[in-house]
């Protein structure tokens, strides 16, 4: 898929989430019109889903990423997601347990046993977080060696303060660059709306259930009373 491709599926994507929490609010507001109990019990649970839906979408609307020339994998800033999201990831105690997690978990260490020679490493299709916690950023222009290691030697063509601060060391990598947050902003923002989409699976069928319960006892009454 192309780059301009991609972008319109993503902006497509973005617009649907919209509406559907849009429709989702305006379909809980129409059942607290209703005097019916089976109705008017789940305004709350509805509304509450639509707002969630919608705050997920604002949260996680920006970030799209950009290729660099000659990788299969995206790049991403952190000035591209919301202010809520550099916030959270701008927190020195938040950072601090995350990047020690990011250590622990060892996908950087692990990049040269995937990738075992720099061919494989370099038409490899990295994740956000190796892209960037495990690299410095393409624009420092520095040599792959392997893929566990670069020559820092050369000197960075780039400005971006991210050049400076990584190295090649287990322990340090990229995890101080701005691009490593970007990087998890990236993650988190896609697991969310895993979690979001089986918020609504999952509210729709129980909604489907408590319909079925309610109608049943309602019906159940009736026939008690014409008894």
């Amino acid at each position: 898929m192309g780059i301009g491709t991609s972008n319109f599926v993503i902006r497509w994507i973005n617009l649907l989430t919209m509406l559907l929490a849009i429709a989702v609010i305006i379909f809980g507001v129409w059942m607290s019109t209703h005097h019916d109990s089976c109705r008017r019990s789940l305004t709350l649970p509805v509304l509450g889903l639509g707002g969630f839906i919608f705050v997920m979408f604002i949260v996680t609307n920006n970030g799209s990423g950009h290729y660099a020339p000659g990788l299969r994998y995206k790049e991403y800033e952190l000035q591209d997601f919301s202010s809520w999201f550099l916030k959270q990831l701008n927190d020195t105690q938040n950072w601090k347990r995350l990047k020690s997690c990011l250590v622990k978990s060892d996908d950087c260490n692990n990049l040269s046993k995937k990738y075992k020679t720099l061919k494989q490493y370099k038409s490899a299709k990295l994740t956000p977080i190796e892209a960037g916690c495990c690299r410095p950023p393409s624009e420092c222009g520095y040599p792959a060696v392997s893929a566990s290691y670069y020559d820092l030697s050369f000197h960075p063509i780039s400005s971006n303060r991210d050049c400076k601060l990584y190295k090649n060391s287990g322990a340090t990598k990229c995890y101080n660059c701005d691009s490593c947050k970007a990087g998890v902003a990236q993650y988190m923002k896609t697991e969310w709306r895993v979690v979001a989409i089986f918020n609504v699976i999952l509210f729709v069928i129980l909604s489907m259930i408590y319909f079925v319960g309610c109608c049943a006892r309602r019906n159940a009454a009736t026939n008690h009373s014409k008894a």
